[in-house]
């Protein structure tokens, strides 16, 4: 491992505020050379872990600024080194001036991540944990918080512990049968036994691979698409649940183009909002594309969002249908009656009940994205539509890709496993494959991660984490 000592700024720019954090063997020992403390009796390198200090940084004769030091003793630190945490004035030149320093005194700035990398690597948490900082820095409503804080806690990995530990149990009564294999026929490894565990191991990991697709939609927003032809409300709709104006509006048809994405939280949920091109039959080269990704984001989304001028209802409806319907059919469909401000009431809801004939959607909603009517409505159908699970503070849920990969191949092993003991394989067989499991069940908390995933994980982290 790399026994430098590096130094990073902590905080974002602009505060009242900067911290910059020194970790490594030798953070208290270059402390000492640019510290000074405003109590001449204090000695730096014999203060004990957890102790703050006021004083002043120096760069010989210069000051450059009134600071507190927070000093922690190796291994009682965030990152299990010598590590020391320097509080400063928000100023840039003031922190670049501190950051010159330390490197001048055998510092070097850290990479990405690589405080949670040591931390990682000195044993003060598994990789699953580590990973979780990344999401808690990255969380943005209170169910992602949750999960974060859940998984830094270890909730995650101590459920997969025991699992492997129990898996651990059998293999090794399977792998000694194979010892006597040549003398006589034993049996340490009660089959029926390890065919219960095998059943239940299975129903964990299966539970916790389904619970991915919750996980992903409250870590990244539900997907929703918003679609319908051109000029009927659509880039409206979008800047009104943005609050913001977001997508060029105009009473010229096939003005959106491109997809337009961005996320916004609505009753304690994130959605992901993609505005797409108008559909309709042209020969223009650039909307054509944009209405060929129309149909690509139509395909990845969760709820569907079919936009309908109220005013041609019938026509829009019995137009987009034949290739709508198709493709929103596995999808949580909310028809959108949009400009009810240009129609009664009545004559309204006679067009919606004349376009709905013959399909099956989720809802249906009459609005005014122009003058925001009902569209707190429409925010209710969203929630709804979502049916996202309440998350306490023990749910376990995966939202990383990579632990979602891991369980799916455990699961599979594990599953090879069950019809072993179906078919009565042979010990070695039924080991082989146990072991399999457990590999992958263990490279979730990184105790068989090679350097490259870990590269891959961390250099996604900001700098000073």
């Amino acid at each position: 491992m790399n026994q430098d000592t590096i130094c990073a700024i902590a905080t974002a720019p602009g505060g009242a505020l900067g911290v910059i954090r020194v970790s490594g063997p030798n953070a208290i020992a270059v402390l000492s050379h640019i510290f000074i403390p405003a109590s001449r009796k204090v000695r730096i390198t014999t203060c004990p872990s957890h102790t703050l200090l006021y004083g002043h940084i120096h760069d010989g004769d210069k000051l450059i600024d009134e600071v507190v030091v927070s000093l922690y003793r190796a291994p009682h630190s965030y990152t299990g080194e010598e590590s020391v945490e320097i509080s400063c004035h928000g100023s840039s030149y003031i922190l670049q001036q501190a950051m010159q320093l330390l490197i001048r005194n055998d510092c070097r700035l850290a990479h990405p991540g690589e405080y949670t990398q040591r931390a990682f690597l000195n044993g003060k948490m598994d990789l699953s944990q580590a990973e979780a900082v990344a999401d808690l820095i990255a969380s943005t409503s209170e169910a992602t918080h949750r999960l974060s804080m859940n998984q830094m806690r270890g909730g995650f990995s101590r459920e997969l512990a025991g699992l492997r530990d129990r898996l651990l149990h059998f293999t090794s009564l399977v792998e000694l049968e194979l010892d006597f294999s040549d003398h006589e026929d034993v049996e340490f490894a009660d089959r029926s036994e390890l065919h219960h565990l095998a059943d239940e191991i299975e129903a964990i990991i299966s539970r916790l691979v389904r619970s991915f697709s919750v996980g992903n939609a409250i870590k990244n927003g539900v997907p929703v698409a918003i679609v319908g032809e051109t000029n009927s409300g659509k880039s409206t709709l979008l800047n009104v649940l943005l609050n913001e104006e977001k997508a060029i509006v105009s009473d010229i048809h096939g003005t959106t183009r491109d997809v337009i994405e961005d996320t916004v939280n609505i009753g304690g949920i994130t959605f992901r909002f993609i505005d797409t091109a108008g559909i309709r039959d042209t020969t223009d080269t650039i909307e054509s594309l944009g209405i060929k990704r129309t149909f690509q984001k139509l395909a990845q989304a969760e709820i569907v969002l079919w936009v309908i001028d109220a005013r041609e209802a019938d026509e829009q409806y019995h137009k987009l249908a034949p290739r709508l319907r198709s493709l929103t059919k596995d999808k949580r469909l909310i028809l959108i009656f949009n400009k009810s401000d240009l129609l009664a009431s009545y004559e309204s809801s006679s067009l919606m009940v004349a376009a709905l004939s013959g399909i099956e959607t989720f809802s249906t909603i009459s609005i005014s994205a122009k003058y925001s009517k009902r569209v707190d409505e429409l925010q209710q159908l969203l929630v709804q539509a979502a049916s996202l699970p309440s998350v306490t503070p023990n749910d376990v849920i995966v939202t990383n890709v990579r632990h979602y990969e891991a369980l799916s191949q455990a699961l599979e092993a594990i599953q090879r496993v069950q019809q072993g003991l179906t078919d009565n394989l042979s010990g070695d067989f039924l080991s082989q494959d146990i072991r399999e499991c457990i590999y992958h069940l263990s490279d979730i908390v990184g105790e068989v991660t090679t350097d490259m995933v870990l590269h891959n994980i961390f250099k996604n982290f900001c700098i000073g984490k």
